[in-house]
C-alpha cells in the first residue's frame, strides 16, 4: 500500500511563507509518474477541500482561495510533491495532506500549518 509523508508545516504570520513536502513510499516511479497529485487541507469543523493540482504533465490548477499565492511542484524522482506558500492568511489554518486526484491512496498524518500572529 502507498505510504504518504506529509512535512514542512508549522506556525507563520500572516503574510508569511511556508514550503509543504509529500514523499509517497511503496510505488515504483513509473506509477506515481502517471498519477495527478493534490494538496489538500482540512480546517476545524470544515469537509477537506482541494486547494492545488499538478498533472502529470506538469498542468497546475489551483482554488479561487489560494490561487496567486500557492504554487505546487512535483519532483517525480523523488516522488514527493511540494507547496510553495506565500502570502498566508488566518484562513490557511489547517492540516494539510496530499494525495492523488482520485483520493484513492491511504491519506497520511497531514502536516499542521497554523497562521496567527
Amino acid at each position: 500500500q502507498v505510504q504518504l509523508a506529509e512535512s514542512g508545516g508549522g506556525l507563520v504570520q500572516p503574510g508569511g511563507s511556508l514550503r509543504l513536502s509529500c514523499t509517497a513510499s511503496r510505488i515504483i516511479s513509473n506509477a506515481y509518474n502517471f498519477r495527478h497529485m493534490g494538496w489538500y487541507r482540512q480546517a476545524p469543523g470544515k469537509e477537506r477541500e482541494l486547494v492545488a493540482l499538478i498533472s502529470r504533465d506538469g498542468n497546475t490548477t489551483y482554488s479561487d482561495p489560494v490561487k496567486g499565492r500557492f504554487t505546487i511542484s512535483r519532483d517525480n524522482a523523488k516522488k514527493t510533491v511540494y507547496l510553495q506558500m506565500n502570502s498566508v492568511k488566518p484562513e490557511d489554518t489547517a492540516v494539510y495532506n496530499c494525495n492523488t486526484q482520485a483520493r484513492d491512496w491511504g491519506w497520511g498524518q497531514g502536516t499542521q500549518v497554523t497562521v496567527s500572529s
